[in-house]
């Protein structure tokens, strides 16, 4: 089974983090795809406020992998400029996935089948006039 959003405004993807956020227990992971600029780091920025995050939430993508404190931990992981799913052992990325708090990760399909089977998939495509579409499949329903 999935479930299906569409949001029209920043405000309202940030809003759609929000209410995801109060779904998440430690341990869990959300998996998001979709094209540059189509409104991952937005959701995560929900995502951080939902769970009581005050820092600005930014794109890891140099960094790999940024975390933050809120009322669980937030990892948020950007696998833009991996180039072989090789690299993930050196990010460590498994102690992410199975650690206390939520893995949120953008480019999952650049990570290969190294999801456990809590994983919430989330694929972002954009509408017309700026509308974004979520589709969510998982466990985190």
């Amino acid at each position: 089974m999935s479930e299906v959003f569409e949001t029209v405004s920043l405000e309202e993807t940030l809003d759609l983090g929000r209410k995801l956020a109060g779904r998440f227990a430690p341990g869990d992971v959300v998996a998001l795809s979709g094209s540059l600029g189509a409104g991952k780091t937005s959701l995560v920025k929900g995502i951080a406020l939902g769970l009581g995050i005050a820092e600005p939430v930014t794109s890891p993508t140099f960094t790999l992998i940024q975390e933050y404190e809120g009322r669980m931990p937030l990892y948020h992981v950007d696998l833009y400029r991996i180039t072989d799913p090789d690299q993930l052992d050196d990010l460590g990325i498994e102690e992410y996935l199975d650690g206390n708090g939520v893995t949120v990760i953008e480019w999952p399909e650049k990570a290969g089948r190294l999801f456990p089977p809590r994983t919430l998939a989330v694929g972002i495509t954009v509408l017309d006039g700026g509308r974004r579409r979520f589709e969510m499949e998982g466990k985190n329903r």
